[in-house]
């Protein structure tokens, strides 16, 4: 089958918050923008029940209301949405290519923003109880299925103990494994404080999950003391994971950096190792994997997309010039000497008069163009012949001087 190929300025993979973010960014500064989303608009933030720390919320927001919010800004702002996987990538070159099953997305620029996957235990038998079969992920999801029954949430972190006690609205009793020592927990001090107070919860400590039990469906949860060794068979309903995620980058593997486990390596622009190509979210590199870090990484790769492809066209076109020679002033305009050599551009622009191209390039919001000539200094002329940087002039710049760089070709 012949795949239909459709062309975008930018692309972005994902649709939680950090590639919502971006989207709007992107949309808002009229790029033809596509997010491409595999499973649930707003990603895995829609299964958190109540966040409360997101700025601008003071009463909190349910994490499908919040990213309901983020996806009708972006549709607001003309951002088109697919609900498809993608199957390959090609990041090489100008054109970035973007492929699903059915179609070839071309781009200028992509936005990899595919966040991640809850973890699994490991635990022995654990795969025949996923996907409704009584291992869940999201408290949001099935916490009114669980009325009044027995559950169990394996965890200690924020989410764990956060949505364990959302779990207790429903649920008849949740027990909570975790592997440390007793009274110590992954979460913040107030989510602790609470859960420790509440009736329905009851931690059994020092303990990691050894087996799943269950005729089709789950029904125990064989749990091991890390410390004796003594497996402990516990009656359960369901069992909620909540012991971390894992990045989405198996597709980028040998194509864009990562760390050992996985996670994209970005510099703070968001900018990956291949040009046009940016990472946001809980997909790269970084210390706090929050909504509010999301959405600042999607800022950033969004603005950061703009730029590139702006400034490409400017390489392009008034650097390059099609191999025709051309003087290029890169100045800083917040930078007086620079503003004060603009009238000698505009005096040689005048002379020159089409013979020679004459552009001016402002470095105060972005350097990329300087940097793809190699330019790092500023005011600087330079002149540029046959697609080469021929020859840079950092002082002294005068008319006299820019003629003499030019008639040295």
């Amino acid at each position: 089958m012949e795949k239909k190929t459709e062309y975008y300025d930018v692309v972005i993979i994902g649709g939680g918050s950090a590639g919502l973010t971006a989207g709007i960014y992107c949309g808002r500064a009229r790029l033809k923008t596509l997010i491409l989303e595999k499973a649930l608009i707003g990603g895995l933030a829609t299964y958190t029940n109540e966040i409360e720390n997101y700025p601008g919320f003071p009463e909190g927001e349910t994490g499908l209301g919040l990213m309901d919010l983020f996806h009708k800004q972006a549709k607001k702002f003309g951002v088109d949405f697919k609900l498809t996987d993608v199957k390959a990538v090609s990041f090489e070159g100008d054109e970035k290519v973007v492929e699903t099953f059915r179609n070839k997305f071309i781009a200028k620029a992509v936005i990899v923003a595919s966040g991640g996957k809850p973890r699994l235990t490991g635990a022995a038998n654990e795969a025949n109880y996923l996907y409704d079969k009584g291992i869940s992920f999201c408290a949001t999801c099935d916490a009114a299925a669980n009325t009044d029954k027995t559950i169990m949430v394996i965890g200690s972190g924020d989410a764990a103990i956060e949505e364990g006690m959302f779990l207790t609205k429903f649920a008849k009793k949740v027990f909570v494994s975790v592997m440390h020592d007793e009274g110590k927990m992954d979460c913040n001090e107030i989510a602790k404080a609470q859960a420790m107070l509440n009736p329905k919860m009851e931690f059994i400590w020092n303990t990691v999950v050894e087996r799943f039990e269950g005729d089709g469906h789950l029904d125990t949860v064989v749990l091991k003391n890390v410390r004796t060794g003594e497996l402990l068979p516990q009656k359960v309903e369901t069992c909620f994971l909540f012991i971390g995620y894992l990045p989405n980058t198996e597709l980028f593997k040998g194509v864009l950096e990562m760390t050992r486990n996985g996670y994209l390596i970005t510099n703070e622009r968001m900018e990956t190792n291949l040009p046009g190509v940016y990472a946001a979210g809980d997909v790269r590199d970084k210390f706090l994997k929050q909504v509010a870090t999301a959405v600042g990484d999607g800022a950033i790769a969004g603005y950061a997309a703009e730029k590139y492809i702006a400034e490409e066209e400017c390489y392009q076109k008034q650097i390059l010039n099609d191999g025709n020679p051309s003087i290029v002033y890169f100045y800083n305009a917040a930078d007086a000497a620079s503003r004060d050599l603009l009238p000698v551009i505009e005096s040689l622009e005048a002379e020159y008069d089409g013979k020679i191209s004459v552009a001016r390039v402002d470095v105060y919001k972005s350097d990329g163009v300087a940097k793809r000539v190699g330019i790092s200094a500023f005011p600087c002329v330079a002149f540029i012949n046959r697609n080469q940087l021929v020859k840079t002039l950092e002082t002294n710049i005068t008319p006299e001087a820019i003629r003499t760089i030019i008639q040295s070709r």
